[in-house]
C-alpha cells in the first residue's frame, strides 16, 4: 500500500522514515487483531513544511525551511522536540515524530507523537538572528501547536531560551500567557526542576536495570559514550557517581580513550567551556576505533544511524543503551542480536525527557510545582515500571527488547485508535 507523505521522499532512500517503517513491519506479526490498524502507524496524521524568512543583521533576507509533523494523536496531544540543524529533513522529522508516538505510549504518558525542525546551522546566526528565526518559525507553525494540541520541547541545538521565545510568540498571538504550549522552559517561566537532566538520568536508570539483569554490577562497568551533550553528559555523570568507569568518549571533534576511566567532572567542565571534548587529556583514537574500544556498556547519545552493520561487528559491549533517537540501523540491530549484544532501544531508554516534560505540562496546568526530589522519584518509578513491562513482553514472545518495546507501544496506540473508531 502506498504512503502519500512518503511519496515526497526519494522512493529508494526514505532515510530515517524508512528505518521506522521497517521497525513497524517487524513488529506487525505480534499485534494480533490490532494489525488491521497497523497502516495508521505508517501514515503521519499531518505534516507541515514552512518557509521561514528573516532579515539578517546585515540587512539581507535569508530563507530557511522548517517542518512540524503530527504522527499520531490517538492517545493525546502531540509531543516532540524542535531541532535546529543543517541536515534536518522531512524524512528525519517524520521518523522522530513516529518514535515519539511509540515512546510516549511505552512510558504511558497521555501524549501522541510530534516533531519539528528547521534546516539551519544555528552557529552561523547571531543571537538576534536566532531569536528572529525562532519567532518566525513559531508563527508559521502556530496553527499546529497549543497546550491541548501539540507541545514542542528542546532537541538538538535548541534549549530553554528557544522555548522561552516560542512560548512568548505563541502567547502574544493568543493574547494571554500560555506556559503550557512548550516544555523545557526556564524555571522562571514555568519550567520544571529536573527537566534538563531528565533524558540522561533516564538513560542511566534503564542502563542500571538492564545491566543488573545480565548479572552485572554497574559499579564495575566500563562505559563508552558517544555524545557529551545534555543526554550523554548527564548519563556520564551518573555512571561516574555509581562507580562505573567512563573509558571512551566521542563527539564531533574527537574520540578519546582512557582504560582507567576519565575524570568525568573535569571532562564535563572542559566540554562546558570548549563545547567539545577535543583537547581533554586521554588517548586520541580514530572515530572508527571508538566502536571497538573494550567496554561493557555502549551509549550512543548523538544523532541517528551511528551504529551501522559495519561498526556493529566491532562493538565489544555486552549492552547498548540508546541515548539518541534512532542511532542503530535495522541491519546493525540484526548484527548485534546475532552476536549476543543486548540493545535497549531509544523509545524507552531516552524517554526520561518526555516523561519530565509531561510533569512540566501537568505542573503548568495546575500552577503547582514539585521539588526536584519528587520529580526524580516519579521519573525513576515510571522508567523502571516501563522497562519491567518490556522485559516481560520480551520473555513472553522470545523477542529482542526493541521488538518488545514496539509491541507495548504499538498495542497501546492501536488500542486507542480502535476504541475511538473512525469519524464519520
Amino acid at each position: 500500500m502506498n504512503h502519500p507523505i512518503s511519496s515526497y521522499l526519494q522512493p529508494n532512500n526514505l532515510g530515517a522514515w524508512g528505518t521506522y517503517l521497517e521497525q513497524v513491519d517487524r513488529v506487525t506479526p505480534y499485534l494480533g487483531s490490532l494489525s488491521k490498524w497497523v497502516e495508521t502507524l505508517k501514515r503521519p496524521k499531518r505534516a507541515l513544511i514552512v518557509d521561514v524568512p528573516i532579515e539578517l543583521d546585515n540587512g539581507a533576507i535569508a530563507h530557511f525551511e522548517g517542518y512540524r509533523v503530527h504522527h499520531n494523536l490517538a492517545r493525546g496531544p502531540g509531543k516532540g522536540g524542535i531541532r535546529f540543524h543543517q541536515d534536518v529533513t522531512l524524512s528525519e522529522v517524520m521518523a522522530l515524530s513516529a518514535w515519539m508516538s511509540i515512546k510516549t505510549a511505552v512510558v504511558n504518558v497521555p501524549f501522541g507523537g510530534a516533531k519539528g525542525g528547521v534546516r539551519v546551522n544555528p552557529k552561523t546566526l547571531s543571537h538576534a538572528e536566532l531569536e528572529r528565526m525562532t519567532r518566525r518559525f513559531t508563527s508559521e507553525i502556530n496553527m499546529m501547536i497549543g497546550p491541548q494540541k501539540d507541545i514542542p520541547a528542546p532537541d538538538v541545538n535548541t534549549n530553554g531560551q528557544i522555548m522561552a521565545w516560542m512560548m512568548d510568540t505563541y502567547s502574544v498571538n493568543q493574547g494571554h500567557t500560555s506556559t503550557g504550549v512548550v516544555t523545557g522552559k526556564p524555571i522562571s517561566l514555568g519550567g520544571s526542576l529536573g527537566r534538563g537532566d531528565a533524558t540522561g538520568r533516564g538513560v542511566f536508570v534503564i542502563a542500571n536495570e538492564a545491566y543488573t539483569l545480565i548479572n552485572g554490577d554497574i559499579s564495575q562497568a566500563r562505559v563508552a559514550i558517544q555524545g557529551l551533550g545534555n543526554v550523554g553528559g548527564e548519563a556520564a555523570r551518573l555512571f561516574d557517581q555509581a562507580g562505573a568507569k567512563v573509558v571512551a568518549v566521542q563527539d564531533h571533534s574527537a574520540s578519546l580513550y582512557n582504560p582507567n576511566g576519565f575524570n568525568v567532572p573535569q571532562l564535563l567542565k572542559h566540554v562546558a567551556i570548549a563545547r567539545e571534548i577535543k583537547g581533554f587529556e586521554g588517548e586520541a583514537i580514530s572515530n572508527e576505533s571508538f566502536w571497538s574500544t573494550p567496554c561493557d556498556i555502549l551509549v550512543p547519545a548523538a544523532l541517528e544511524s551511528q551504529v551501522t552493520k559495519v561498526n556493529a561487528q566491532k562493538i565489544q559491549a555486552r549492552l547498548v543503551v540508546e541515548g539518541a533517537n534512532g542511532p542503530t540501523t535495522p541491519e546493525a540491530d540484526d548484527v548485534l542480536r546475532d552476536r549476543g549484544v543486548i540493545v535497549v532501544p531509544d523509545v524507552i531508554a531516552n524517554a526520561g525527557g518526555v516523561t519530565v516534560s509531561y510533569f512540566e505540562w501537568v505542573q503548568d496546568f495546575s500552577s503547582f510545582f514539585w521539588t526536584e526530589a519528587e520529580i526524580n522519584a516519579r521519573l525513576d518509578k515510571i522508567m523502571i515500571d516501563a522497562f519491567k513491562s518490556v522485559v516481560e513482553v520480551a520473555k513472553t514472545h522470545n523477542v529482542s527488547y526493541r521488538t518488545a518495546t514496539f509491541i507495548v507501544g504499538c498495542e497501546r496506540i492501536l488500542s486507542a485508535r480502535e476504541m475511538r473508531g473512525l469519524y464519520p
